[in-house]
């Protein structure tokens, strides 16, 4: 019992590629529901192949979980590869945008904060501006807190997208 509380809790992104065809990311999902495990992000997106996409997949869990997850996911017929993605062997972005209150008062401190984060303003109009970010999850986590004050009124995040650094890839048998 020691030795499973001891087990940690760790993120961990899995790229997973599949079929591109329709009812697969319901049934990927259905697996995490059926099993009780929450999924952090999912994103989707065909790959340079366009019969295939690539999921990515960010769970919270100990090495037990993400085994048994990875183990049930390869048993899905739509599924081709499963790897689980060190954060040092990979790169990894997330894209936000926010749209946040803005009037003559406070635009220039914005704007302000919006250069340091090498954030893009994409979109104005007299009472708001909407802020286009990439970077990494506590990047976006930041700007965020430092625009709250402002009044943020809507937001979106696309998920993690990630991929293997150098030449090794997520390659597939087929």
């Amino acid at each position: 019992m020691a030795e499973e509380a001891g087990k940690a809790l760790n993120s961990h992104t899995l790229s997973v590629l599949v079929e591109n065809k329709p009812g697969v990311l319901t049934r990927v999902a259905s697996l995490y529901a059926r099993r009780g495990y929450n999924i952090d992000s999912l994103t989707v997106g065909v790959t340079e192949n366009p019969t295939i996409s690539r999921m990515t997949i960010v769970v919270h869990g100990d090495e037990n979980v993400i085994e048994q997850v990875t183990k049930q996911l390869n048993k899905l017929i739509d599924v081709i590869k499963v790897v689980d993605i060190s954060p040092q062997e990979s790169v990894d972005r997330e894209l936000a945008l926010i749209k946040v209150s803005a009037d003559a008062s406070n635009r220039s401190e914005i704007i302000q904060i919006v250069d340091i984060f090498r954030a893009k303003i994409i979109d104005v109009s007299p009472k708001s501006l909407i802020i286009e970010t990439t970077g990494s999850g506590d990047k976006i986590d930041a700007l965020e807190e430092l625009m709250r004050p402002f009044g943020i009124k809507e937001m979106v995040r696309t998920g993690k997208v990630a991929l293997v650094r150098g030449v090794k890839l997520t390659q597939f048998d087929k």
